[in-house]
């Protein structure tokens, strides 16, 4: 299941900048209506999708022993 998400995610994600890369050519006003549109869905569903995904420690931020002397 968190595979799954982690995929979803990516592809949120990727889905998010192709959008904000088209915001930045010349469209119609009709275009860029719909860009915008489909950007502010993929967000929304970003931001669900994160919010239902635990957060799963990278090995940098795991825990490390104490050793003092």
């Amino acid at each position: 299941m968190i595979d799954e998400n982690c995929a979803r995610l990516r592809t949120h994600r990727g889905n998010i900048q192709r959008y904000r890369q088209l915001l930045e050519t010349s469209l119609t006003d009709f275009e860029r209506e719909f860009v915008a549109k489909r950007l502010t869905e993929e967000l929304s569903a970003m931001e669900t999708l994160s919010a239902m995904t635990p957060a799963i420690p990278s090995r940098d931020s795991r825990a490390q022993p104490d050793h003092k002397l």
